[in-house]
């Protein structure tokens, strides 16, 4: 009997000893996933034209990546001169409709002192024309532009895409060169807190923009919500990497 009682006793302390095993370790989870929620707290500002800003007949990716960013938990502060009304509310941006790099280069320095975002994206490629030759002068512009944020905060992270394809041509044909041209300006330098993001590959304009061929619609923007999205995870990993 007493051999019995032992074992009973044992086999209690063991399911006890698990059980309190358990406790902690989700104890711990918790914790970690309070402080992560911590951590990720962080402002964007979505930078470029009309296809950041959005319009009344078509969409811009603001909202879909506010609720990528609401599902994952993080906690996220749209900044920006210039206000998007959504179903979430009203999210800042600093998008110009009509507008081309040039104008954002003019006024990037007033504007990111005002609203110095952790996280910039800019999407600014179209509003120029073929015949203008326009690639060497907007790669300027971008260089400017990213050079003058970093300037005033040399800790923020710029996203630069390589922009949405367009079949409004020949308007739009120089674009496949300025692609090409962003990633060997990104690819090679030696900017850290700067990130190329491929917004073209894969994107059809013949089912993803609207009718005038350029803007996106509801899956062309949440499509880019999602690249966005996963630059942002990638590229905040790899500067975490890189302080450690």
């Amino acid at each position: 009997m007493a051999g019995v009682t032992i074992t009973a006793f044992l086999l209690k302390m063991n399911r006890l000893t698990i059980k309190g095993f358990v406790f902690v370790l989700l104890l711990l989870m918790s914790v970690t996933m309070v402080a992560e929620t911590q951590e990720k707290r962080f402002s964007v500002m979505g930078m470029g034209d009309s296809i950041t800003e959005g319009g009344d007949e078509f969409n811009s990716y603001l909202y879909p990546l506010w609720q990528l960013f609401q599902r994952k938990g993080y906690e996220v502060d749209f900044i920006g001169p210039r206000e998007r009304k959504t179903p979430a509310g009203v999210l800042r941006h600093c998008g110009f409709s009509g507008k081309p790099v040039e104008f954002i280069e003019a006024r990037v320095d007033s504007i990111y002192r005002l609203y110095p975002a952790d996280i910039v994206l800019l999407h600014a490629g179209h509003n120029h024309f073929a015949d203008q030759q326009p690639v060497d002068g907007m790669i300027k512009a971008y260089q400017h532009i990213i050079s003058t944020i970093h300037t005033i905060n040399p800790e923020a992270l710029v996203f630069i895409a390589q922009v949405t394809p367009s079949g409004k041509l020949p308007k739009y044909s120089y674009i496949p060169e300025l692609n090409r041209r962003i990633a060997e300006m990104v690819t090679g330098g030696a900017d850290h807190h700067l990130f190329l993001v491929d917004m073209a590959t894969g994107h059809d304009w013949r089912t993803m923009t609207i009718h005038d061929r350029v803007h996106p619609n509801q899956k062309g923007a949440k499509r880019m919500a999602k690249r966005w999205f996963k630059a942002i995870k990638k590229g905040q990993k790899s500067m975490k990497e890189r302080k450690k």
